[in-house]
């Protein structure tokens, strides 16, 4: 089931990065719409990336660590661990209190990674998108 719930939440972040694209593609990029698009592209990350810790803590895969210590408590604890954990890594460098171990890692690395290089493109494309104006 879990694995089911894994490919889900997969499919749903390749859509968003899909629709992010769209959005791009349309030269209105700095509409309201496309900055709300962007908004729900950061959402849909941040849930997702939790979704995809919280299944791998729920099957017994150690991925995160609060304080040296594997993450404790009960689902609805663990969930809002996950997300903080997710949204820590999405937005900035993290805080140090909960720290991603093995696969977490990885895992943790490809989120910051869609989190420093999406701002990026949205700079870049209005730069880009400037230049052809003037």
């Amino acid at each position: 089931m879990g694995f089911i719930i894994g490919l889900g939440v997969l499919l749903c972040l390749i859509m968003s990065v899909r629709i992010l694209i769209k959005a791009v593609r349309k030269g209105t990029f700095l509409s309201f719409e496309t900055v709300y698009v962007i908004g729900l592209v950061y959402v849909s990350f941040l849930i997702g990336f939790a979704m995809i810790y919280l299944l791998l803590v729920e099957y017994d895969v150690v991925v995160l660590q609060e304080m040296g210590m594997e993450l404790e408590g009960t689902y609805f604890e663990k969930l809002e661990s996950c997300l903080y954990f997710s949204a820590v890594t999405l937005f900035s460098v993290g805080y140090g209190d909960i720290t991603p171990i093995g696969i977490g890692r990885w895992i943790a690395l490809i989120e910051a990674f869609l989190g420093y290089i999406l701002p990026t493109t949205v700079v870049a494309r209005a730069v880009i998108g400037i230049d052809k104006n003037q």
